[in-house]
This record gives C-alpha cells, structure tokens and sequence, in this order.
C-alpha cells in the first residue's frame, strides 16, 4: 500500500465547540503523536482523508504535510470516529510511523467460497491483528471456506498472509464456525413448540385469573 499525501492545519480550537466548527468547515480533526513526539492537534481535508479511506482501507498510510511545518510525517490511523447517520468522520487518531518500521494493525477478513449443503457458516471474527511492514499493511486478506463441511473450523492459521506479514493472533484464534444448517422440518418443529408453549402460557394467565 503506497502513502497517501495530504494537507493539514495546526488547530487552535478544543473542545466540543471547536471540533463542530472544524467539521463545518470541512475538516476533520485529530491529533498526531508517537515516537516520543509531542502530540500535534491538527485538521485534515474531510473530502481528501475520506476519498483516501475508501480507496486504502482503513490501514492508509499517510504522509501529512502540516502548514507551517518543517517537513512531512508518515501516519497510520489509530482510531477513527464516524458519525453512523451522517456518514462523516468526527475524529480521527493518527500514530506516526517510519519508514521499515513493523505495525500491528487489524486487517479486515472475507471469506471466500462456499461451504457445504445443509451448513450454516458463522463469523466469529471480522479482522485479523497482524504485523507487518508500516508501508506494506495488507488493506484485506481472505480465506476460503470452500466445500468445509459441518463441525468445521476456520482459524487464523487457515489464512494466507502476504510475504512480510505475520500473525500477532495464535493460529488457533477462531475465525469462522460451519455448522449443520437446520432442515425445513425442523425449523417448523421449532415453531409448532414455541407455538404451542406460547398458547400453554396464555392459558395458565387466563387459569390464574
């Protein structure tokens, strides 16, 4: 994953009130801190970090070029708040990183193909913690469930990692559970019962009053 380059701003403002007029302005606010660097309240260009998340993943690499500054600074987001009903970002935390550094970072999972007849396939697990090189940060992995019968089990150590990634999770870490799916007679047998206890409860209320 190559870095994206982008703009930023020192921010002056704190606080609730500072942080809505910096959105409605069309930034984001976040603060950049790591290696023993004091931590920078900066703004970026909601526009250009979104475009960029959407296109990289939520593992993107940034080089963030700070008005006023001395030079740039490659960042990874940490944590990243989203507003769910307007879809805006609302706060972003970025850790400065270097170059052939290694990073832990959680890697979304999809899993590939299909499982048998008659299973039901659970996740148990949407991402995958992994190190890997801070510029070389997988942006998904995948696994294959494909033909995995019932009683089967998909573990970390089931997925391919590309060359400079490893594991931080034990290759037992569960990912995805296939199970017996339930035939139609049985899902109308599971009715009928809670059907019929229902009915058994409505009349022990109208006996009791």
């Amino acid at each position: 994953m190559s870095e994206v380059k982008i703009s930023a701003e020192p921010r002056t403002e704190f606080g609730k009130g500072g942080a809505r007029r910096t959105r409605r302005a069309g930034l984001v606010p976040a603060v950049l801190y790591g290696h023993g660097e004091a931590p920078q309240h900066i703004a970026l260009p909601a526009r250009e970090f979104a475009a960029a998340i959407r296109h990289g993943g939520l593992n993107q690499v940034f080089t963030i070029d700070i008005t006023g500054g001395t030079g740039t600074t490659l960042a990874l987001p940490k944590a990243i708040q989203r507003d769910p009903i307007k879809d805006t970002y609302e706060h972003v935390d970025l850790i400065i990183v270097k170059r052939g550094e290694k990073v832990q970072v959680d890697v979304p999972v999809t899993l590939v193909g299909e499982a048998a007849k008659n299973t039901l396939v659970v996740s148990e697990s949407m991402t995958l913690a992994v190190t890997a090189e801070a510029l070389h940060v997988p942006a998904a992995l995948e696994v294959s469930i494909e033909g995995l019968e019932a009683g089967s089990q998909v573990t970390a150590g089931d997925v391919t990692l590309p060359k400079g990634t490893e594991l931080a999770v034990d290759a037992a870490h569960v990912i995805a559970i296939v199970s017996q799916a339930q035939t139609a007679a049985q899902m109308e047998g599971d009715t009928g019962e809670a059907t019929e206890e229902a009915a058994e409860g409505e009349a022990t209320e109208e006996a009791a009053g």
